[in-house]
């Protein structure tokens, strides 16, 4: 059996596909390539792995992968540990735009710990990303906390944010109160697709007030949310993340009474001394955040109230924040917490 076919395939099983596998093999291969020496590995095997639309792994596909799949998925570490006496390989998981935006200005002060550090990342939702810790594919995942965890993970729980809608500012609506009174609401919704934990969290609650208000428009980034409701199109439903500045085109309703999302980071085992220090570095973000929602916007809110005094009020909420706060924890948390369904 050839040891390249059987890699090929862990790279197809584990993301899904055959140009998924491309994009993800740390060395140069073609489409085409990979797909002609599966075809050698399924022919050899007399058995067919994987159904191509939509994907699908077969019961032998399972069981291939499944005992592939821890060899080559440590093939990174066992090389760290040889290479360094110690693992330098951090295997993290999280959505495309934590991974691309904001992970890079959290790893910055892991490398001066660990100048040989080695970084293997991947994206997914909140339930692809458990499985792959499950499996022992990534060591940390930041994301997410839909439900209680797996047994034998490990949580963190980084910020809870708290839904708002988003209107118009010349709305003559002031409270969220006032639309679940009406016999029938008649403003479009806005919302992330219903797979999403905003979307599901927001028509629980609606269903526990006997409030039937359905999307009329899905979107899968709560910027554009954020933009079409300032445009007119309807309210929309987001997140209160802390120190962020809302267009001036908007305001945000608070929604008493209805749960927070609760984003965190996730791992297995005990933890190495890398992984450690990168969580080490997420709890002072973690603190940072705390501080910022409990300290300065809290003191400032009821100035806040006050339209004449809003400018005041941020300038206040700033200050009593710190400008590092400003810095380290709302570039970070503004897309760690802008919540998924950047999944490929």
């Amino acid at each position: 059996m050839n040891v390249h076919h059987l890699e090929l395939f862990y790279y197809v099983a584990r993301h899904g596909g055959i140009m998924p596998a491309v994009r993800n093999i740390p060395y140069g291969i073609q489409q085409p390539a990979v797909s002609s020496q599966i075809a050698q590995l399924e022919e050899f095997l007399g058995v067919t792995l994987f159904r191509r639309r939509p994907f699908a792994l077969t019961p032998e596909g399972e069981k291939l992968y499944k005992f592939v799949q821890p060899f080559f998925s440590n093939l990174d570490k066992i090389a760290g540990e040889f290479q360094g006496g110690q693992a330098r390989l951090i295997r993290i998981g999280a959505s495309p735009i934590v991974l691309r935006e904001h992970l890079p200005e959290l790893l910055q002060s892991i490398r001066k710990k660990f100048p040989e550090l080695r970084i293997s990342l991947c994206d997914g939702d909140a339930t692809n990303l458990e499985k792959l810790l499950e499996r022992e594919e990534i060591d940390l995942a930041i994301t997410l906390i839909e439900k209680k965890v797996a047994a034998g993970i490990h949580s963190l729980k980084l910020i809870e944010l708290p839904l708002v809608l988003l209107v118009e500012k010349g709305s003559g609506i002031k409270s969220a109160e006032e639309l679940w009174e009406r016999d029938r609401i008649e403003e479009p919704l806005i919302c992330l697709p219903k797979s999403e934990s905003i979307a599901k969290i927001f028509q629980e609650q609606l269903s526990r007030r006997g409030v039937d208000w359905f999307p009329d428009i899905e979107i899968n980034s709560l910027d554009l949310i954020e933009t079409y409701a300032a445009n007119g199109w309807g309210i929309g439903v987001s997140v209160a993340i802390p120190g962020k500045t809302l267009s001036s085109k908007v305001r945000a309703l608070p929604l008493p009474g209805f749960p927070p999302i609760v984003v965190g980071a996730l791992w297995r085992r005990s933890a190495t001394p890398l992984l450690q220090a990168l969580l080490d570095e997420l709890k002072r973000v973690q603190k940072n955040s705390r501080e910022w929602t409990h300290g300065g916007l809290q003191n400032t809110r009821n100035l806040c109230q006050d339209k004449s005094r809003k400018l005041r009020c941020r300038f206040l909420a700033f200050l009593k924040s710190g400008a590092a706060i400003a810095k380290s924890t709302l570039n970070l948390l503004e897309i760690l917490l802008a919540i998924k369904n950047q999944t490929t």
